[in-house]
């Protein structure tokens, strides 16, 4: 009894098949009748496959690979620009997708296949390149090596990049194989037609890309479709929840000030790592700090030059504890003093620009209350502000000089005199 070779074909695609295990299915179901030694089986099944299209030819197992590149010819646009053709092509199903860019740039080459992922609904163990310099930082026939950018892209998806090998034309059958069924089945096409745009472009093409996947096979059962529905695509990975997001990668310092300069602009990390070397992840969003591989860090992306982002728990206990203070805490903390001291307060945070600005000062005093005691504290603001300077300086001189040592201890509520330029305690609400 004859065998299906196409079937046979069709069936080694899956998973774990063996002509082995077809033979013996064959005899079977044909168990009445006389069939082929598996010697025989197996070589009349070689035969058959040497007739097939190279590209046809090789058993690629379902959800395994995705073969990418690009077509040779263009199509002109109305404006002078070139729409370069993408291609992609699944494995086992030849199920292809195509889609018209403005360039052939790794943000291109990125941008296509996130979306041929999408147009599959899922995600091949290896997707497989040519080797574009867009993406390939070392074509190496041993140990090919991507750039951290399309790494960044691989992780992101949870599959691999594997370059075709140089020199091996049979790496790369099937992607140059749908390259060429584009060509003559697509832009061939689409010769006579002008188009304004790539979107223009890409619209003429999704309905051509239709027939093309729906059309039967010469030698093998079914389509492309239907050899993808039924063999690819219950065995691709799930797509990630969110599409992924072009992103640069620099080598940044941690600074003593435990923060790292991306773009003129500093964001903190844990300060255990100051001095380490770290990865920058740049988006058009985020910048990621990044230790070994693992994220440390994650800031929204600021541009203001020579700004600093910082999160609070990067800080050291010291630091965390003077960014605790606000105007308000620290008018409080004099209003706990006396009248005198608050008054002193507020003055010190009134003649600067900014609040934060008499901060410093502020806490200058905080540490006299601490080293004299709050009587005397609260006396030497007192004679402070008598002679109007109540600045770190002069306070410290009064204690220091014991000359607070002259003001009653109990002394009549003090009254501050207006003053346009004092911005008073309700301004820090």
């Amino acid at each position: 009894m004859q065998p299906d070779y196409g079937r046979m074909h069709h069936e080694l695609r899956r998973k774990g098949m063996t002509l082995m295990l077809l033979w013996e299915e064959h005899r079977a179901d044909y168990e009445d009748c006389q069939t082929y030694a598996y010697s025989q089986y197996c070589e009349n099944y070689r035969r058959f496959a040497r007739q097939l299209k190279r590209s046809m030819r090789q058993i690629h197992r379902a959800g395994e690979k995705l073969f990418i590149d690009y077509a040779g010819p263009t199509i002109a646009l109305t404006d002078g620009g070139r729409a370069h053709i993408f291609v992609a092509s699944m494995g086992a199903s030849s199920y292809t997708y195509a889609c018209a860019t403005p360039r052939e740039t790794m943000a291109d080459w990125l941008e296509s296949t996130a979306r041929a992922l999408a147009f599959y609904g899922g995600v091949t163990q290896l997707i497989v390149p040519d080797n574009p310099r867009a993406m390939i930082s070392d074509a190496n026939r041993y140990e090919p090596r991507s750039n951290d950018t399309v790494l960044d892209f691989a992780r992101h998806y949870g599959t691999s990049i594997l370059p075709a090998r140089p020199y091996h034309p049979q790496d790369k059958a099937k992607a140059e194989s749908a390259v060429q069924i584009v060509e003559r089945w697509i832009m061939a096409r689409l010769r006579h037609q002008q188009f304004g745009s790539v979107h223009e472009v890409n619209q003429a093409m999704a309905p051509l890309l239709t027939r093309l996947n729906e059309k039967p096979f010469q030698k093998l059962p079914g389509s492309r479709a239907s050899t993808f529905a039924e063999i690819d695509a219950p065995a691709l990975l799930a797509l990630p929840l969110q599409r992924y997001e072009m992103a640069r990668f620099k080598t940044v310092k941690v600074h003593i000030d435990y923060h790292v300069e991306v773009e003129r602009h500093r964001y903190s990390v844990p300060q255990t790592l100051v001095g380490q070397v770290l990865e920058a992840r740049i988006t058009t969003a985020v910048v990621e700090l990044l230790h070994r591989g693992q994220r440390v860090a994650s800031h929204a992306r600021n541009s203001r030059v020579g700004g600093f982002t910082t999160v609070a728990a990067h800080m050291p206990a010291a630091h965390r504890a003077h960014m605790e203070w606000t105007p308000q805490r620290l008018i409080h903390w004099g209003e706990s003093i006396g009248p005198a001291t608050a008054e002193a307060v507020t003055r010190l945070m009134a003649e600067n620009r900014h609040p934060e600005h008499g901060y410093r000062a502020c806490l200058g005093l905080l540490s006299l209350a601490k080293r004299y005691g709050k009587v005397r504290f609260e006396a030497a603001c007192m004679l402070a502000l008598q002679i109007g300077a109540c600045q770190y300086r002069h306070v410290n001189d009064i204690l220091k000089n014991n000359r607070d040592q002259s003001v009653p201890v109990v002394a009549e509520e003090w009254v501050s005199p207006d003053h346009a330029h004092l911005r008073g305690s309700g301004y820090y609400q």
